[in-house]
């Protein structure tokens, strides 16, 4: 299992004069999820330099894994599949160890009282998981990259540099209040979701042009509940629920159910990720996480039967969670100004999609 990087006071950076620096580009990419891990490494690879930073304390975005005291939740993505030949050959050349098929039962479409709707037919393509937890896969490519990355560190504001005019300066914020700026870049990849990509580039008066590409993408937000019943594991109880592991549902609420358990390499305590609609959410995204998670347990209760108390149960608010009008092509790139945009809302809401766009973001400016 990788390490994530532990969180370091960035300073300011006084760059070398532009006819003695190294030919490699010094490239900030801001958002260390999918895309912005695959874009900085690629970038790295090629031989320049990158400052990876993102505003939460560790690495994955949706990817993510909440550890608790009853073992992992994947509350973001649940699984991955593989199409692109390049994201493929990623996988088998440096992701083995992590990487494991999925083959939990998702044949079943249920409505709001449990009752199969429609058998779906068997799975056309492998589904796949990283282990101990998602955030795995992003967490092992991150590893090159961890001397120059920053958790904990907002980017509130783009500008010219104090210092070298043709280069850019990033203004940031933590968590505590405290502000750096980091200067010396020659290019910067916002690697979020695309309405901060469109408030931080207009908090800071740059890109017009590509900030109106961005006008046609729409991301829904997704309540997501993590529940845990250990009392599952006592002696003599019967198995908690229905036999099986994964559904999708029509309920007015909820539209997947997972039993995380069912993942190899997990923790065998009884677990379920309950993920809300993408309408149920919009309409409910503001709702008290307390109201929403009773509203999502009966939800639950309705559809598996399972209608014990949880001994662990939290409710956790993704605001740009599913694609539902993608860009349409890989990302976006300002020549002129040196910033360029990506993420998985660039071709979809599949984690392929993020590492594609990551892939390509690099690949233009390597």
């Amino acid at each position: 299992m990788s390490t994530q990087p532990k969180t370091r006071t960035p300073k300011v950076t006084a760059p070398t004069a532009r006819a003695t620096r190294p030919a490699g580009l010094h490239v900030a990419v801001v958002g260390a999820g999918m895309a912005g891990v695959v874009c900085a490494r690629t970038l790295v690879q090629a031989g320049h330099r990158v400052t990876l930073l993102e505003k939460s304390r560790g690495l994955g975005g949706r990817m993510s894994t909440r550890h608790t005291e009853f073992g992992g939740f994947d509350h973001g993505s649940q699984y991955f599949t593989v199409r692109d030949a390049r994201f493929e050959t990623a996988l088998r050349s440096n992701a083995t160890s992590v990487v494991r098929p999925w083959s939990a039962s998702t044949v079943r479409v249920l409505d709001e009282f449990g009752h199969v709707l429609a058998s779906a037919p068997p799975p056309t393509e492998p589904h796949f998981v990283a282990s101990p937890g998602m955030n795995a896969l992003v967490g092992l490519w991150a590893q090159p990259l961890a001397a120059d990355t920053l958790t904990d560190t907002r980017v509130a504001q783009i500008e010219r540099d104090a210092l070298h005019p043709e280069q850019w300066q990033l203004r940031t914020e933590d968590s505590a209040g405290g502000q750096q700026v980091l200067g010396g870049f020659d290019r910067v990849v916002l690697a979020i979701p695309h309405p901060q990509v469109h408030d931080l580039l207009r908090a800071s008066g740059l890109a017009p042009e590509l900030r109106q590409a961005l006008a046609p993408v729409h991301v829904a937000p997704c309540w997501t509940l993590m529940v845990a019943f250990p009392q599952a594991m006592q002696p003599g109880l019967p198995h908690l629920g229905p036999q099986w592991n994964a559904a999708r549902s029509t309920h007015h609420r909820i539209s997947w159910l997972a039993r995380e358990s069912s993942k190899p390499g997990r923790d065998p305590i009884e677990r379920w990720t309950i993920q809300a609609s993408p309408a149920w959410s919009t309409k409910h995204l503001e709702d008290d996480a307390e109201r929403v998670k009773a509203k999502l347990l009966k939800g639950f209760a309705e559809i598996t039967g399972i209608r014990a108390t949880p001994t662990f149960a939290v409710a956790h608010r993704w605001r740009f969670a599913q694609t539902q009008t993608p860009l349409g092509k890989s990302h976006l790139f300002d020549k002129a100004l040196g910033i360029g945009a990506c993420g998985d809302w660039c071709l979809g809401h599949r984690v392929e999609d993020a590492f594609v766009s990551g892939l390509e973001m690099a690949l233009e400016l390597a």
